[in-house]
């Protein structure tokens, strides 16, 4: 399990990556697809998965508390974007793409960064 973990670390790096390239690939497509369905389910899907394996695969990891505690908010974050409901899911995707133009680039950073110590954490 530790092993999918790392492969969440590194799409969430390479990712983080693209961002800083070129934005446009990732927060178009998000722009693109922010009234389809799928997207909010995909976020709480992935979201979901990632925190319980986050809290199973914690012990194991070189940050036990902070890797559990991350894994509880992805699940608390999975919870609130199903509650929330369509409409607030998409106003909310729209006030964060909204802020891509100043801010993009910096959440590249952190998204790479996040994942890079997702793979540092478990290997």
């Amino acid at each position: 399990m530790t092993t999918l973990i790392i492969i969440f670390g590194a799409l969430i790096l390479f990712t983080g990556g693209v961002i800083l390239v070129n934005p446009e690939i990732i927060f178009g497509f998000l722009s693109k697809h922010i009234d389809k369905m799928e997207l909010q389910a995909l976020a709480i899907v992935v979201r979901l998965a990632l925190g319980v394996l986050l809290i199973l695969q914690s012990g194991v990891s070189r940050y036990p508390l902070a890797i559990e505690i991350i894994g509880w908010l992805a699940i608390a974050a999975a919870v609130i974007f199903t509650v929330i409901g369509r409409n607030n899911f998409r106003r909310l995707m729209s006030w964060a793409l909204s802020l891509t133009k100043p801010y993009g680039r910096i959440g590249g950073i952190v998204a790479a960064g996040f994942g890079a110590f997702l793979i540092y954490a478990f290997v």
